[in-house]
């Protein structure tokens, strides 16, 4: 039997660290299962909210009968990897990419939740390239009754102090859809690195902390977690690289400490924590994040930001409860 109506239930496939998911626990929403196939990942989440039922697998071999609590959901939401183009990857890892959200819409036949919410990148909404899997995702939703919102989001207009554009599938049972409303900006202006990140330099006594602060007014570039068979943690490729660099920020690396008196306030480039790109990305400072450093900040720069899962969450929300 369900709960009284404000208990709204969900599933999260790649669920990641967790950012859409806490997000829409923001919002009233309580996980019945999440799911991720990296141990890290699943690790992250075992370690901020232990009452999470988290399982560890591909969700390409996730079976739906085996989880029965997961049938009857009010939602199936997804922070999918990000489809590319063949033009600009290898054919393997396209592949990959669009069968996860293939097989996240396929999933909606079998757990039928009221609403769908998929996160991925904003040309999935328009660009002529990905047309093809829009007529997919929309052939297949519509069969089970669904209709469909297409819109792009950018985190920095919920707070988030990062320019962050996402391109969302919201889907919902027909007698929900007219009452959906896509989220609207919760911030007037955005929040630049330098207030975001201010109290953090200054935590060992930096001396230079404000100087920096007053340097970085810019929002944050978008944060790149980077593949998981190259390279180290870096804050993405080199344009992104000359952005922090104007704010004072080297992002060719990463730093395991924040700076302290032993760093010269002479102008330089200073390197962020792991801890402080969580920040930026709209994280709680009391959210942990299991790994080494390149792995905590690649779970870092793939997640969502809670930020929007919490304004995607309410207008869902809304629209189911009318």
């Amino acid at each position: 039997m369900r709960g009284p109506v404000s208990e709204l239930r969900f599933v999260d496939v790649c669920a990641g660290a967790g950012g859409l998911a806490l997000g829409l626990e923001q919002a009233g929403f309580d996980p019945v299962l999440l799911l991720d196939k990296k141990a890290v990942a699943c690790e992250t989440l075992g370690l901020n909210r232990p009452h999470w039922k988290v399982l560890e697998m591909d969700l390409l071999d996730f079976v739906p009968d085996e989880h029965p609590q997961t049938y009857d959901v009010d939602l199936l939401s997804a922070g999918l990897p990000r489809v590319k183009s063949s033009a600009t990857a290898a054919r393997a890892e396209t592949d990959e990419e669009e069968q996860l959200l293939r097989a996240a819409v396929l999933l909606a036949h079998s757990i039928q939740p009221r609403a769908v919410i998929l996160e991925n990148v904003p040309g999935l909404v328009d660009a002529d390239v990905f047309a093809p899997l829009r007529a997919f995702v929309r052939e297949e939703l519509e069969h089970l009754g669904y209709r469909l919102h297409w819109f792009v989001l950018n985190a920095a207009d919920f707070g988030v102090p990062q320019v962050r554009k996402q391109g969302v599938l919201v889907a919902l049972k027909e007698r929900y859809f007219d009452r959906f409303r896509p989220p609207v900006p919760t911030v007037e202006e955005h929040v630049p690195v330098g207030r975001a990140l201010r109290d953090s330099m200054a935590a060992r006594g930096w001396g230079g902390a404000d100087a920096w602060a007053d340097r970085a007014v810019s929002v944050a570039p978008t944060l790149v977690g980077g593949s998981d068979n190259r390279g180290g943690a870096d804050l993405g490729p080199t344009g992104t690289k000359a952005a922090w660099a104007r704010m004072g920020v080297n992002g060719g690396a990463l730093a395991d400490e924040v700076p302290g008196p032993e760093t010269a306030d002479t102008p330089g480039l200073i390197k962020l924590t792991a801890a402080q790109t969580a920040l930026l990305q709209g994280f709680p400072e009391e959210w942990l994040f299991a790994g080494r450093k390149t792995a905590r900040y690649r779970q870092i720069g793939h997640a969502s930001p809670p930020a929007v899962g919490e304004a995607l969450g309410l207008a869902v929300a809304e629209a189911l409860r009318g």
